[in-house]
């Protein structure tokens, strides 16, 4: 009987690439990893280990399983990234992120610089931008965040969050919005804060700088800024229920659409401009291609939501007394709306002001990788304007093409009420 582990090999190519490998028969690596795109600068992987994924790449410093083995697959991890236990999947992390033990953090997830979460926290379809805090016991998937400036002043999730992102009928068009890109790209907004044991119910939208008391579950839009909300129980109800009515159907459009508009966006500052910092890293290209491909993952997956949304609309319009018309119109025009998030049909908006922003940006030319975040904070409040004014330039184009798919719906039309 062979008692060898498998690709025993490898794993003695990586210590000899100067690994710290403690216990090396306890780590498996998939016969399909590139040892290449594993550093050879301070990795160190701990007993129960576990690597698989042809696109997997390490940079230096990473350190996985310090409290747990983990397991990861198909994710690209920059400098000094740490995960601790758990199962990681088609995600990207960037320099300096950290997850506790006891995780899953399924595909298409982005964790920019600095974010850091506790035990036992569940993402999927997740993107924060550099700085969030996620605490212990949370579910918090097909949501976006942004907020803070540093590790000390940071946008958090309370322990025992939950976004509610599955609705009776199914649909999953649920995407929700903490903070925005345009503004959150700056770094220089401040934080939002939701209290633990507290939830949110997708689609929604939550401005910068608000702070949600424990407890409370938010079922609604926040767009405006630096409020403190306390939502309360609700008392209790007993109605008729019947399934694929949709109440509030362009609420949810305009939630989905607003969505998908900060994708494409935060797609266009990775394309103009994180590529720069990234392409000086070890890996940078790498790590840029991953983050430019969750985003398409993302993209994906809510323009999938809205089609089945707008596949449910003749069933809908069946078991309504009085079958809204908006309802027929996004039937028909659905594919005319979803080929409006195109990258190839947006790329140019907004391009005046985003090459004004790129020549002031990069004026003195490239800036290392490690200046990321020093750099973009340290803009003249003039320049951050410029950058914010391109991605909002950018979003309002976008949601204006989609608007356009669907005239009676009236969307991002101030003066109707949701």
């Amino acid at each position: 009987m062979d008692l060898k582990p498998r690709n025993q090999p490898k794993v003695a190519a990586l210590i000899e690439k100067g690994a710290i490998i403690p216990n090396p028969l306890t780590v498996d690596i998939g016969d399909e990893v590139t040892l290449e795109h594993i550093s050879d600068k301070d990795v160190t992987i701990y007993p129960g280990c576990r690597i698989y994924g042809k696109d997997t790449v390490i940079c230096g410093g990473v350190r996985l399983g310090a409290e747990a083995p983990v397991t990861i697959e198909n994710c690209l991890l920059g400098p000094r990234v740490e995960l601790k236990g758990g199962y990681f999947r088609q995600s990207v992390f960037l320099a300096g992120s950290n997850v506790g033990s006891g995780a899953q953090v399924r595909e298409a997830c982005l964790l920019e610089e600095e974010v850091s979460a506790a035990h036992c926290v569940g993402l999927k379809q997740t993107i924060l931008f550099p700085f969030v805090v996620l605490g212990s016991l949370i579910n918090f998937c097909d949501c976006l965040m942004a907020g803070g400036t540093n590790r000390k002043n940071h946008s958090e999730v309370g322990s025992s969050y939950i976004h509610f992102n599955f609705t009776p009928d199914g649909d999953k068009a649920t995407a929700s919005l903490f903070g925005d890109v345009p503004r959150g790209a700056m770094l220089n907004q401040p934080p939002i804060f939701l209290g633990g044991q507290g939830g949110a119910v997708g689609p929604l939208r939550l401005g910068f700088g608000n702070v949600v008391a424990a407890g409370s579950i938010l079922r609604g839009d926040f767009p405006e800024d630096n409020q403190l909300i306390v939502a309360g129980p609700r008392r209790d109800t007993v109605v008729d229920y019947t399934p694929l009515l949709y109440p509030h159907l362009r609420r949810l459009i305009e939630n989905n659409v607003y969505y998908l508009a900060n994708l494409l966006a935060l797609e266009q500052w990775y394309v103009h401009v994180r590529n720069r910092f990234l392409a000086a890293q070890e890996f940078g290209d790498l790590l840029c291609q991953g983050a430019l491909k969750v985003l398409k993952q993302a993209k994906d997956e809510r323009t999938k939501r809205l089609k089945i949304v707008a596949e449910n609309m003749p069933r809908s319009m069946k078991a309504d007394d009085q079958p809204d018309p908006l309802k027929q119109e996004l039937h028909r025009h659905a594919d005319t709306l979803l080929a409006s998030f195109s990258r190839e049909s947006t790329e140019q908006y907004g391009a005046e002001s985003r090459n004004r922003f790129l020549a002031r940006l990069f004026a003195d030319g490239a800036v290392p990788a490690e200046e990321y975040i020093k750099t973009i904070q340290s803009l003249p409040a003039e320049v951050a304007q410029l950058g914010t004014q391109w991605l909002e330039t950018f979003i309002d184009a976008v949601c204006r093409n989609a608007a356009n798919a669907l005239p009676s719906f009236g969307l991002f039309d101030d003066d109707q009420d949701e």
